[in-house]
């Protein structure tokens, strides 16, 4: 090659060099000026919560593991839903209405959860749940790799509503006034029924008897209905931006019903108050007047059709176990923990 032609060559190497870094200068500037800040891994930022979810659970596992004891337990399901909505949040830097609103009402729900519940479980000393698993290192694994399972899927909705690329500003629109007023509503009803529980078992002249104070004696189980109550109207709210594969944000809502509606939730906890309570002539009419989870009317619920109670009402078969097992009445009733075990 000639001089003239490497004198040529090499004067043009600086400018597609510059023009090469004012490419990548202008893709990021594109990528973040419209759609809020940069995101790690997916738009949504779902790759990185969950990451971050395995990563809390995992760690407070080691924790509990280690120690043996279970203050920690459900302190770090609800403490993972707020770390989650605010890493969510301050990431997509976006600031819009209903973002800013559905955190703070997450945040609000996950610190006042894990502070009751730490602070029960300090006054109470150890969670029964655990005592055939605290010996058995994989069995109480499969708690917490279940509970890293519950965080991330009910986080959905919000995930999503937080994720960069709904930078709406001021919009708020009518899906997400009626998903705030559910939310709402089921957080003022979970923790007024949590208080007034808390506040029944701490008198010791209620000892072996069961709750029918203020929310309790028209449900069951009301803080489970104030809980998924809460968790629909978040998912209300996300359907103002939800498209596509989003909707999978569903899931949210409804594996927490599944959960406190099927498996570890009510059916456990009726189970146990039946082989306490079931011998006994007035827990007999109390349970067929009382609606497991909506909050109804007694004496009008008494009188409706089994085929109607368990159509709109949840009350199904396997919630009744009085006279199929024997009685217990020293038994305990199964602690009320997190979202997964709690009622």
């Amino acid at each position: 090659m000639s001089k003239s032609a490497r004198s040529s060559t090499n004067s043009e190497r600086p400018l597609q060099i510059r023009d090469y870094s004012k490419q990548i200068y202008t893709m990021e500037t594109n990528s973040d000026n419209s759609t809020g800040g940069p995101f790690i891994i997916d738009e949504y930022n779902l790759a990185l919560c969950a990451i971050v979810t395995v990563a809390m659970q995992t760690s407070f596992f080691i924790i509990a593991a280690t120690c043996k004891f279970d203050k920690v337990t459900d302190f770090a399901g609800g403490t993972n839903f707020v770390v989650l909505a605010l890493l969510s949040f301050l990431l997509a830097q976006t600031y819009g209405v209903r973002q800013i609103v559905a955190t703070v009402l997450v945040c609000l729900w996950g610190i006042r959860l894990s502070g009751y519940l730490l602070y029960r479980i300090i006054k109470i000393g150890e969670d029964k749940r655990f005592d055939d698993k605290r010996e058995n290192c994989l069995k109480f694994a499969g708690f917490w790799i279940f509970q890293a399972v519950w965080v991330f899927t009910v986080s959905l909705p919000l995930i999503f509503i937080n994720a960069k690329k709904y930078n709406e500003g001021t919009s708020f629109e009518a899906l997400d006034y009626v998903g705030t007023a559910l939310f709402s509503l089921g957080l003022i009803i979970e923790t007024i029924a949590d208080q007034q529980k808390f506040n029944f078992r701490n008198d010791p002249a209620n000892k072996g008897k069961w709750c029918q104070a203020g929310l309790w004696s028209w449900s069951r189980h009301p803080n489970y209905f104030g809980e998924i109550m809460l968790w629909w109207g978040m998912f209300i709210m996300s359907c103002s931006v939800l498209t596509g594969v989003e909707w999978i944000a569903v899931l949210g809502p409804l594996f927490i019903s599944l959960i406190l509606l099927t498996l570890s939730g009510i059916p456990l906890l009726e189970k146990s108050a039946d082989e306490r309570y079931g011998q006994l002539d007035s827990y007999v009419i109390f349970k067929k007047s009382t609606s497991p989870l909506l909050l109804f009317w007694p004496r009008l619920y008494q009188v409706l059709p089994s085929a109607v109670k368990c159509l709109f009402c949840c009350e199904f078969p396997f919630y009744n176990n009085i006279g199929k097992t024997s009685p217990d009445p020293e038994g305990a009733t199964p602690n009320e923990g997190t979202g997964i075990a709690r009622a």
